[in-house]
């Protein structure tokens, strides 16, 4: 029997587990590896106080049949249908998303909508002749003034970045099929041509890291193995091949030890940084230096305990304005109400955009709960007495930046891993590529497959089956 060793317990690892036991075509054993202290990744649910809360929102829709089998089979009857209600709060005000025409015009008014559209007409006739960056690319399709108002300050808040330094494949990738055209078509008809602006989606009973909890206990009762709190540090290659790595795992009393696993194959779902770090021998000096130029931003939620309950009725909002730091504000009883424990309270997530060592990241907890009550209470969402507790929860490299350095660095990480012969690497971070976690698992899924026999390229994964959100920054 192989011994395939999976580094990271998220969707794409969990996911390449799963695939490594149902296949009967395989006599191979995943044995996972997760740093953390629950399976999920990005994706995973947290919990304090019976408050379950997600590290951002995420939707369960996708068009690829094989990804949707695994969700059916390993949650069965505990996905229930949701119905959309999403908004965007800018300059004060309360915009409907999708869009809705008389809502739209009523907050941006008609001269401002005129102007709108004489933008629109003007970038049509005299488009920007080169589309590198970001900015280019949604000028040239929704015109400046639109860019202006809702484009700008959350690409800059997302991102920390102005939008003229992330490139136009990013928005390619996550702004796919939509136009002013489209937008003020949809509005004024109620069509919804755009598969992506879905307004009722599947989700967990218990939130999106049930079903990654119980993918790991399925694994775990058909002979694979899943390790929480342990990390991989080396991974040992002997030319082009991987042959074990060091896994140290710290038990419930603080105690570390570390050993070396031999590997048969090995998946690979940490960041590209950090993996190109671990290699021993290293890698050739130009594929050290490409990885340290791969850039990432980082996350953190504060979710606070309000003891009003339903204080509005969205899943989730995009703060747009500028005028307050937090990016997008999750309503968890909106997506299920048995993530809450108390029905008399409500569970409020206010994601924060940052990087490691700035003064968000840095700050205290309790300075981030009286920041984070006094936006919520700016907004006009609650008072800020109704707050009467919190928990923060900090998540690095959340998003591979697409920066100007990235898809360079990127081809040369490829070009370098893809010699190695018994190892993949898969997912978010894994492939610095900004999807989904359909995405995410489908590369996975390519990989056993690759290991059965298969000869999928997984850097090139057809994006196109994959879901995207349009206009916004999903998870």
């Amino acid at each position: 029997m192989q011994d395939v060793v999976i580094v990271g317990g998220g969707p794409a690892g969990l996911t390449a587990a799963y695939e490594i036991i149902r296949r009967d075509d395989l006599d191979a054993k995943p044995i996972v590896f997760e740093a953390g202290d629950r399976v999920g990744g990005i994706s995973r649910t947290e919990d304090y106080k019976g408050y379950r809360f997600d590290i951002g929102g995420h939707r369960f829709f996708t068009k690829i049949k094989e990804v949707e089998d695994i969700w059916k089979e390993v949650l069965e009857e505990d996905f229930i249908s949701v119905q959309r209600v999403s908004r965007i709060y800018y300059r004060g005000r309360f915009f409907d998303y999708p869009l809705k025409i008389f809502n739209a015009l009523t907050n941006i008014g008609i001269y401002e909508s005129f102007r709108i559209l004489l933008s629109y007409a003007k970038w049509k006739v005299r488009p920007s002749q080169v589309e590198d960056n970001f900015e280019q690319w949604v000028m040239n399709r929704f015109g400046g003034r639109l860019y202006m108002h809702f484009f700008r300050s959350y690409t800059e808040k997302v991102w920390g970045i102005p939008p003229s330094s992330i490139r136009a494949d990013w928005a390619a990738q996550r702004i796919k099929n939509l136009s002013l055209s489209r937008v003020v078509w949809n509005a004024l008809t109620g069509a919804n041509d755009t598969a992506s602006l879905i307004e009722e989606f599947q989700y967990p009973r218990l939130g999106p890291g049930m079903m990654w909890e119980r993918t790991s206990e399925i694994v775990n009762a058909s002979g694979g193995e899943v390790h929480l709190h342990t990390h991989v540090g080396k991974i040992y290659r002997d030319g082009n091949r991987v042959t074990h790595v060091d896994a140290t795992t710290t038990d419930d009393n603080g105690d570390v030890t570390t050993r070396k696993v031999p590997v048969d194959h090995l998946i690979n779902s940490m960041a590209l940084h950090d993996l190109i770090h671990s290699f021993d021998p290293p890698p050739p000096d130009h594929v050290i230096k490409a990885a340290d130029r791969l850039n990432y931003r980082d996350f953190l939620i504060v979710t606070l305990i309000l003891k009003v309950s339903d204080p509005f009725p969205d899943n989730w909002i995009y703060v747009h304005s500028p005028e307050v730091r937090v990016g997008r504000i999750q309503n968890f009883r909106a997506w299920s109400p048995e993530m809450l424990p108390d029905e008399d309270t409500a569970s409020i997530g206010m994601e924060y955009f940052c990087q490691i060592n700035d003064s968000l990241w840095t700050m205290a907890d309790e300075d981030l709960m009286d920041l984070a009550r006094k936006e919520l209470a700016a907004i006009n969402l609650a008072n800020v007495d109704d707050v009467i507790d919190s928990k923060v929860i900090r998540q690095p490299k959340a998003y591979p930046v697409y920066d100007g350095d990235y898809a360079e660095a990127v081809d040369v990480l490829e070009k370098w891993i893809s010699l190695l012969e018994n190892f993949q690497t898969v997912g978010r971070n894994g492939l610095h590529r900004y999807n989904n976690q359909d995405h995410s698992m489908l590369t996975a899924l390519y990989a056993v497959d690759n290991i059965a026999g298969g000869n999928h390229d997984i850097w090139n994964v057809n994006v196109e089956r994959s879901y995207h959100e349009e206009m916004e920054t999903d998870k």
